[in-house]
Parts: structure tokens; C-alpha cells; sequence
């Protein structure tokens, strides 16, 4: 994985290969970001990372600036690695945390202006994470919930999609309000 933009543009991230991670492919991470840059200025947000794996989208979000930038993940190892890689890139503004993500949503008392979401595509709780994060007013005023999903779902016709994206294998719905 390679960091696309920002202070450490091109600097590649090489992940312990035991790590159970699917990482964002560049493709799919590029798209996002470049819909993400037209919609908010990256220097002033705030963004939880939900199901962080290798950081791969904190460390995106870090390098161009994002104010605060929470992650979080069950896996010790995947939290020790972006802990580890944070501090090695100097992202003081990533805050790493070791827990369930949805359990984390359910529990969180800060307002976020992006919150991303990358659980494993065979997961069962997609549809209680996306009531969880719009119901328990987890975004700023015109903030955005990105779920990224494998093919066997489709949030299209969910009532508060904005937008839903494909990018070879990687799908990402869009949630907000209008």
C-alpha cells in the first residue's frame, strides 16, 4: 500500500503479511479521496476510521491533513502496527484504538465530519453499523458515512444513500443527509 497524497505522498507501507487485512486497493482509495476533496477541505476535518486494519485510509487521511483522525480496530496486532507507523510518519493527530468497531460507534460521544468503514466483506452487521452511525448522530452537520463492501451488498435504495461508487472489486455507499 502506498500513501497517494499529501506530506508523504508515494511513501510505501509495507504491512506484516499475518495480519487478517484486506487493504483498499490505490484505485479504490484514489477515487474515494478525490470525491472526499470535492465535497470538504481535508485540513480542517475530523474522521473515525471503523475497522482500520493496516491504517491504510487514516494514514491517507493524516498525510493530507485531516485535524484528528481516530482508528479503530479489534486486532492487536493491526493496532500495534498503526500505532507503530504513526509514530514513524509523525501523525500526532492519529489517535489508535483497540476495540470492536461497532461497539465503538454505539458507545462514541464525539461528532465526526467523515467516518470510513471497512469491515469484512462476509460480515453480517452492515445494515446495524449504518443505523448505528446515522442513528447515534455521529456526523457533523453535512458529514459523510463511507462503507466499503464487497459485491453481495447493495445499499442503493437505502434512504439516506448519497451516493454509491464502484471501483473494480471495491464498492463504497455513501451515507448522509441531505
Amino acid at each position: 500500500m502506498r500513501i497517494i497524497s499529501g506530506s508523504h505522498r508515494g511513501k510505501v507501507i509495507i504491512a506484516p503479511t499475518k495480519l487478517p487485512v484486506r487493504p483498499t486497493t490505490d484505485y479504490g482509495k484514489e477515487s474515494l479521496f478525490n470525491i472526499l476533496m470535492n465535497w470538504y477541505n481535508l485540513t480542517e476535518i475530523t474522521v473515525l476510521d471503523l475497522f482500520s486494519g493496516t491504517g491504510n485510509l487514516s494514514y491517507e487521511f493524516c498525510s493530507r491533513g485531516a485535524e484528528k483522525v481516530t482508528a479503530v480496530d479489534i486486532h492487536s496486532g493491526c493496532v500495534r502496527f498503526i500505532e507503530k507507523t504513526a509514530e514513524s510518519l509523525g501523525y500526532d493527530q492519529l489517535r489508535v484504538l483497540k476495540g470492536d468497531a461497532l461497539k465503538f460507534a454505539e458507545r462514541a460521544l464525539d461528532k465526526y465530519d467523515v467516518i470510513v468503514a471497512d469491515p469484512p466483506y462476509d460480515w453480517d452487521g452492515h445494515e446495524k453499523l449504518i443505523q448505528t452511525v446515522l442513528s447515534k448522530g455521529l456526523l457533523k452537520k453535512d458529514g459523510v458515512f463511507v462503507l466499503e463492501h464487497g459485491q453481495d451488498h447493495d445499499f442503493s435504495d437505502h434512504p439516506d444513500v448519497l451516493d454509491t461508487r464502484k471501483y473494480g472489486n471495491v464498492h463504497f455507499a455513501i451515507f448522509g443527509e441531505e
